[in-house]
């Protein structure tokens, strides 16, 4: 499989062997570095070796956190491996300036940590995972990780999958063998890959090595081949709707594909009472945390508005949003606009590059700093940390009578952050949005803790790398 479900989380499997590569890879480097500095004394290996084991899972399991957050497993996509390699080298520095902290505020009494110790390992670590990471690239071929794939269709449900599943190759999971059309259906799809339909479709399966059969026929009253799909799946073949494949394959839900009875039966869209209290203990908490860090920040920022726009200009811009079962509520932020940004009083899409941008807001914008008064609407209850984005009640009307299943996103709370932010661009137009709403109905569908503090951390990536827009 190209992809493992991990807390209703789909990850690539690639990136999965990569991060266990570089733990033990991490771990070695640690053990290794400390054998030197034991060389001479080595019966003091033995003496500490319960501070060691604790030091070397914490050394490691922080440089992963901090590769996670700068996003090094996702950068080989576009940058590759040098691209991996910078990120990585930044993130074992950043580590080592806060492990060197934490023993300062610690003590030394639990952690074995000194300052040869981990500069020797982070300088094996870097050559190591540098050729461990070659090796595998070198060895594990495209197509060592990719399913064969037999879709049951050709119609347009088909054909989206064909079209919009245009991740690149390296983190496409599947390759389509063959397209199996039904008795009167349109074809939409490559008629080359059309394949006459076979007498008995497990015989085929056996032959070709499918590993999975996408069920994506345009009109599901006709009649399907249940039997030869019960015996494939008997044998071990993976049978699977298309809505749930396009889902599972692009991490987003397709709109065109579904149906209100594919959210009704499909696991997923739980928003029970226990999973709200985890979820505002948490938002409690880490509001309050944020908090304590950021309120020198934040004052900074306050002074700053006003040496550019005078003693008199606002400081905090509050509008009107819609949130938790379409209850509308005022977000707070910096601002970051001109005060006459709507003079004439109509709501104006923001737009990249929007000339009412203030130089200090330009700046708060990029790095989200503006978006930190919205603590405070997490305090009190209004927003969550993760979820998605909350829209203007003008915008909202609008698009709840000409996207579908819009009005879904507000069964949660929305987010500073969420999903959609981190894989799309800001949204500026209805198609925009539209697109995003894919993005929050996978979150929705998914959601957990451990899927909100992936969100999280990954967002340390889209204030480091300017990855999106706003």
């Amino acid at each position: 499989m190209a992809h493992i479900r991990v807390f209703k989380h789909y990850v690539h499997l690639p990136f999965l062997m990569l991060g266990l590569i570089d733990f033990s890879v991490l771990m070695a480097s640690f053990y290794i570095s400390t054998f030197f500095l034991f060389f001479t004394h080595a019966g003091l290996f033995f003496q500490y070796w319960d501070q060691v084991i604790y030091s070397a899972i914490f050394y490691t399991l922080l440089i992963q956190l901090i590769m996670v957050a700068t996003g090094v497993y996702e950068s080989q996509i576009e940058e590759g491996l040098s691209g991996m390699m910078l990120r990585s080298i930044l993130s074992i520095i950043l580590a080592i300036a806060m492990l060197s902290f934490f023993v300062y505020i610690s003590g030394d009494t639990l952690w074995y940590f000194t300052k040869g110790q981990l500069s020797l390992a982070s300088v094996i670590a870097i050559f190591s995972i540098g050729i461990f990471r070659a090796l595998f690239f070198l060895f594990a071929h495209e197509g060592l990780f990719k399913r064969r794939v037999l879709v049951l269709g050709a119609g347009h449900r088909a054909r989206n999958l064909a079209t919009d599943l245009t991740a690149p190759l390296d983190r496409k999971g599947f390759d389509i063998v063959g397209y199996i059309a039904m008795s009167d259906e349109e074809i939409k799809v490559d008629k080359n890959l059309i394949l006459t339909s076979p007498d008995n479709i497990q015989q085929y399966a056996e032959a070709n090595n499918i590993e999975e059969i996408v069920v994506a026929v345009d009109d599901r009253r006709k009649t399907l081949p249940l039997d030869d799909l019960l015996n494939c799946k008997m044998m071990g073949i993976n049978v699977i709707d298309g809505s749930s494949f396009y889902e599972r394959e692009s991490k987003k839900v397709p709109l065109e594909m579904i149906q209100p009875s594919w959210m009704i039966f499909s696991d997923g869209f739980n928003v029970g009472s226990f999973n709200a209290f985890i979820r505002r203990s948490f938002d409690v908490f880490a509001s309050l945390l944020l908090l304590l860090v950021s309120w020198p920040l934040m004052l900074i920022t306050m002074l700053c508005i006003k040496l550019e726009d005078g003693l008199r200009a606002p400081i905090i811009y509050s509008q009107e949003r819609v949130g938790l079962n379409g209850r509308s509520f005022f977000v707070h932020k910096f601002r970051s606009m001109r005060t006459d940004a709507e003079k004439k009083g109509e709501a104006i899409w923001a737009q990249k590059n929007d000339t009412r941008v203030t130089r200090v807001g330009e700046f708060i914008r990029k790095v989200r700093i503006d978006e930190l008064p919205q603590i405070f609407n997490v305090l009190v209850g209004d927003m969550s940390f993760v979820g998605p984005r909350p829209e203007r009640p003008v915008f909202v009307n609008q698009l709840n009578e000409n996207i579908p299943y819009y009005s879904e996103r507000h069964r949660v709370k929305p987010g500073i952050t969420g999903w959609a932010q981190l894989c799309f661009a800001y949204a500026d137009s209805e198609e925009d949005s539209r697109e995003k709403l894919q993005y929050d109905l996978y979150y929705i569908k998914n959601q957990s803790l451990l899927l909100d503090i992936l969100i999280l951390i990954q967002t340390v990536e889209v204030v480091l790398f300017k990855k999106g827009s706003r």
